[in-house]
């Protein structure tokens, strides 16, 4: 590890990760095993793997049930969905939008998940830049969305992808 990436790898607010880290050249590489590759560690993706993690290891979310940078296409575009959470029916249940640490969630930010979610109709969508995490239950009935107290346990984002047909 190079000094330049202690911009990088920052603290955040989430519990430390278990990352696998590798010279790639002279940039700093990370395992990404949802994806089974190595990437370049951007501050972004020092937020998308911990996040992960965290999503695996404290809200229960399996692995298999979890996908990187799914691709969309909303008005005839391709987008990339920074993780996807799935039903074991493979239904998606809830979007998360990772921003770098020194990015700040604004309404910009929820503008383009809301429009993700356009494509995949989640109950949940979720954004975070490592430091600050939001989850906001999306209501299909009003079109609305509510910003919740806390990051819902797995079981409890399938729980609220059943009680309403998105």
């Amino acid at each position: 590890m190079s000094i330049r990436d202690s911009h990088i790898m920052c603290a955040l607010n989430l519990p430390p990760a278990r990352l696998q880290l590798r010279d790639g050249g002279g940039v700093t590489e990370v395992y990404d095993p949802l994806r089974r590759k190595w990437l370049v560690l951007t501050p972004e993706e020092w937020v998308r793997q911990h996040f992960a993690a965290y999503m695996q290891s404290a809200l229960g979310v399996p692995p298999a049930m979890m996908a990187n940078e799914l691709t969309i296409t909303l008005n005839d575009m391709t987008r990339r969905c920074d993780t996807v959470v799935f039903s074991s029916a493979l239904r998606p249940v809830a979007i998360v939008e990772y921003k770098a640490p020194g990015v700040k969630i604004t309404e910009a930010v929820f503008r383009q998940i809301c429009s993700y979610n356009l494509v995949l109709k989640v109950p949940l969508i979720i954004v975070s830049n490592g430091l600050s995490h939001y989850c906001c239950r999306f209501d299909a009935t009003t079109g609305s969305y509510s910003f919740l107290e806390q990051l819902p346990a797995y079981v409890e984002m399938l729980q609220l992808a059943e009680s309403k047909a998105i």
